[in-house]
């Protein structure tokens, strides 16, 4: 495993973030997996050097934070032997105050989030996606002081357009508050559009790239094909999986493969090396709902890819609409 610095901050992540959306209760989403199944996945990504795990209020109603906090307390002897990240922004309950990025609201967010893991600290919080309906300097303040009360280390966002990020960030310079130090966005081989301005801004700023779905759900695998067989669970039940299946998209699919098969590796580790080769990547997020997804990724950060291959494996690409924010 290789480690980098997050952004121009001063933490050190693992290039490979465990994404733990998929551990939860198989009750709330299918494809869900309880804690004992999640178990084994998570310890082979620790056995890898993976210590960078991100999680959300949202997911499973909770589930997956609490299951978070278990697992590693488990595998890890100390707590600053791994980054935590989580999440604020999204419903967590049926009142207009329950949701959003007001003081209000995040303040009950972060102490429910660390109830949850089972920690006094996150080392990650990240706003999950802009609220354009709270003031900015709000939100901004509101997460200076989550900092100020030792109950996060470092403040990230998520998808969003580059300009509002932008805003963000003057809005707490300005003021002299913390900035964000990560964007967690939508970013892949089949969804580029981050390229045009968010990823040539975070580079400039110092803001470190975490994308989030690397896979496109599991379309970069290689295991689907033009008349949508191979479909898994999770990809059964994801509107957004509906977006991947057009020619342009399996066109890229089918040169991952290529290039994947004259490598003699599978097709994700094409598609995460050729994300970590970006400049403004640091680490991708991967969900993984079996060991040998683990065991894919980890091993991506050791591939290496020539100009000509990465020039393969973006010439199908086609602009698409905006996808993961609005």
């Amino acid at each position: 495993m290789e480690y980098a610095r997050l952004g121009r901050s001063g933490i050190k992540v693992s290039r490979i973030c465990l994404g733990m959306m998929s551990y939860g209760d198989p009750e709330h989403r299918k494809w869900q997996l309880d804690i004992d199944a999640a178990r084994p996945i998570v310890r082979r990504a620790v056995e890898g050097g993976v210590t960078f795990f991100d999680t959300a209020d949202m997911y499973s109603k909770g589930r997956s934070e609490e299951i978070t906090g278990e697992l590693l307390r488990e595998f890890f002897p100390s707590r600053d032997d791994y980054v935590l990240a989580t999440k604020v922004y999204s419903p967590m309950g049926p009142g207009p105050n329950d949701r959003g990025l007001s003081r209000k609201h995040i303040m009950a967010g972060i102490d429910a989030s660390l109830r949850r893991l089972g920690t006094d600290h996150v080392d990650l919080y990240q706003i999950h996606r802009w609220d354009p309906e709270t003031p900015v300097e709000e939100t901004m303040e509101a997460l200076h002081d989550v900092v100020r009360a030792g109950k996060a280390r470092y403040i990230g966002a998520s998808s969003m357009f580059a300009w509002q990020l932008a805003k963000a960030q003057y809005t707490a310079e300005a003021a002299g508050r913390p900035r964000f130090v990560s964007m967690q966005s939508h970013y892949n081989l089949l969804y580029r559009e981050e390229e045009r301005e968010m990823n040539p801004f975070c580079l400039d700023q110092g803001v470190g790239v975490i994308p989030w779905s690397p896979l496109a759900r599991g379309l970069l695998t290689g295991t689907r094909d033009r008349n949508r067989t191979g479909r898994t669970a999770r990809a059964s039940d994801d509107p957004l999986v509906e977006t991947w299946y057009g020619e342009a998209e399996f066109d890229i699919v089918d040169a991952t493969r290529a290039v994947a098969e004259e490598h003699g590796l599978p097709p994700a580790r094409i598609a995460l090396a050729w994300l970590l080769g970006k400049p403004a990547v640091t680490a991708p997020i991967v969900g993984a709902t079996k060991v040998g997804h683990v065991e894919d990724a980890v091993a991506a950060v050791e591939v290496a890819l020539d100009e000509e291959e990465v020039a393969r494996l973006e010439a199908p690409y086609r602009p698409r609409p905006i996808m993961g924010h609005h």
